[in-house]
């Protein structure tokens, strides 16, 4: 059982959010921090821009260390078939010695979709694709054989080996702002990578509310039931610094997302404030929100350490 936990209180867990690398060398060197300032997880999103390609790179990077876990942040289920996509992350998984973390999600950026030739379909579609696809998926790192006649996949007798070396499988983390993706997540994920909703120019400012976090939690418990205690709710950090100046920087923010400043400072997607400030804002938001996952991006590793490595495990 992790140091400092409690029932129904899960202990933090922090994620480097690393995309980037120009040679081989710079990009071990960025996972060897990771792993030497204390953070649990390096992720790696999937979109087709100067980014490293992901899978690759998370190889790369459990290569380069020996505790550091290793996540998708997520896969795009439009961009791969799921069984060549299933036996990719089992090798991950082996390869890692079992720590890969699946994420999983419907795909939301057009510009991905245009640059692949490929259809960008209307949400509902997407959303069902992925839910047939996770299923499909899960079936595939647990049985044998799998015969499969869905709306949008069919298999005949497919295999995944090697196996993934979690048993049953690697954690699944099903990125999603929308009702029902997290409708999804809730009956079947791991993980809930909890996002705002988006809309093709961006996140739409009113899902990025603390209200609005409220809502779509206590949905996901609603529909989780008993299982909700089982499901680790993390959030993505877009902007985060440790700062004194607290009110000036999301005063800027306020002005990007046409927001109020206060729903600005009280959002779970931003982090700004001294070390003590941001240590009680997460803890506050842990003790109200239930999310104990936080991901944050690479540039505010090093000056998070220190906020890591008073919170991890505890």
């Amino acid at each position: 059982m992790p140091v400092g936990y409690r029932a129904g209180v899960r202990p933090f867990r922090f994620a480097a959010i690393a995309v980037h690398g120009a040679t081989a060398r710079e990009w071990r060197e960025k996972a060897r921090e990771a792993e030497a300032l204390g953070y649990d997880v390096l992720l790696v999103t999937d979109h087709i821009t100067t980014q490293l390609a992901p899978l690759p790179a998370l190889v790369a990077a459990a290569d380069a260390t020996t505790r550091l876990r290793i996540g998708s942040f997520v896969f795009d289920n439009d961009y791969r078939n799921p069984v060549m996509l299933a036996k990719e992350a089992a090798t991950v998984d082996l390869l890692s010695d079992g720590r890969l973390e699946f994420g999983l999600g419907a795909g939301w950026n057009a510009r991905d979709y245009t640059q692949l030739g490929i259809v960008y379909d209307k949400p509902k579609v997407r959303v069902d694709r992925f839910a047939e696809a996770l299923a499909l998926t899960k079936r595939l790192w647990t049985e044998e054989k799998v015969d499969h006649h869905g709306t949008y996949y069919r298999v005949r007798r497919a295999a995944v080996h090697p196996r993934p070396v979690q048993r049953p499988h690697p954690p699944i983390m099903v990125g999603g702002g929308g009702p029902r993706m997290l409708g999804i997540a809730a009956r079947e994920a791991d993980i809930v990578a909890f996002a705002p909703e988006w809309k093709p120019g961006g996140p739409r400012p009113r899902t990025m509310a603390l209200g609005s976090a409220r809502e779509r939690i206590a949905r996901i418990r609603a529909v989780a039931g008993p299982r909700f205690e089982r499901i680790e709710l993390n959030v993505i950090v877009f902007d985060a610094r440790v700062t004194d100046l607290r009110r000036s920087l999301a005063e800027g923010m306020s002005a990007l997302l046409g927001s109020a400043l206060t729903a600005v400072l009280r959002t779970p997607f931003f982090l700004y404030g001294s070390r003590r400030s941001l240590v009680e804002d997460l803890l506050e938001r842990r003790e109200r929100l239930g999310i104990s996952y936080v991901a944050l991006p690479a540039r505010a590793m090093r000056s998070f350490a220190p906020i890591v490595a008073e919170l991890r495990g505890k």
